[in-house]
């Protein structure tokens, strides 16, 4: 999976560059979902069941679960195609949402939420990190099939941190997960 496509160099001015951005929003993330499963359906009937939204857009964006999505659009298969439809978005959110975004209420009610986000992430990542794991293999953020950008923030360093794959390629792998 060492190959890189050399289509995937940054846009030029002049040049019309397409983008798509994805919302992030937790389990809402079946909205876009039904929205790209619709688009890409829409994009197969002019140019053949194999079109895949990666195809179409030089950047796809997406923070929280809209970069979990842009990732899943973007990751390759074993022939360098994407590994998983748009269709397969929304049935992923429903089997899997529940675990990955819980619905508990803390003992204290809102002020614990308020302090636990203030200090950590709002969901602890353990089961979505394992599914990932099983769903994408090795596929990294420098393999994606398009330029993929994914804004966050690092509550650590109470600082914004962009990943994108281009900046990837060019200076290497970044490591975000323990």
């Amino acid at each position: 999976m060492e190959t890189v496509v050399s289509s995937l160099q940054p846009p030029r001015y002049g040049k019309l560059i397409t983008i798509l951005s994805i919302d992030g929003g937790g389990i809402r993330g079946i909205i876009p979902g039904v929205i790209l499963a619709f688009l890409e359906s829409e994009l197969q009937k002019l140019d053949g069941e194999d079109a895949r939204l990666a195809d179409y857009f030089d950047i796809i964006a997406g923070t929280s679960t809209g970069g979990l999505i842009a990732g899943m659009l973007t990751a390759p298969n074993n022939k360098n195609r994407p590994l998983i439809a748009a269709k397969d978005i929304t049935s992923f959110y429903i089997d899997h949402g529940p675990k990955i975004f819980p619905r508990h209420s803390p003992p204290l009610g809102s002020a614990t939420k308020i302090v636990r986000t203030m200090f950590g992430p709002k969901y602890n990542g353990k089961y979505l990190h394992k599914l990932l794991k099983q769903r994408l293999g090795e596929s990294r953020l420098r393999h994606a099939l398009t330029n993929v950008v994914i804004p966050t923030f690092d509550i650590k360093q109470l600082q914004p941190t962009i990943f994108s794959s281009y900046e990837v390629r060019l200076f290497g792998e970044i490591h975000a997960i323990n």
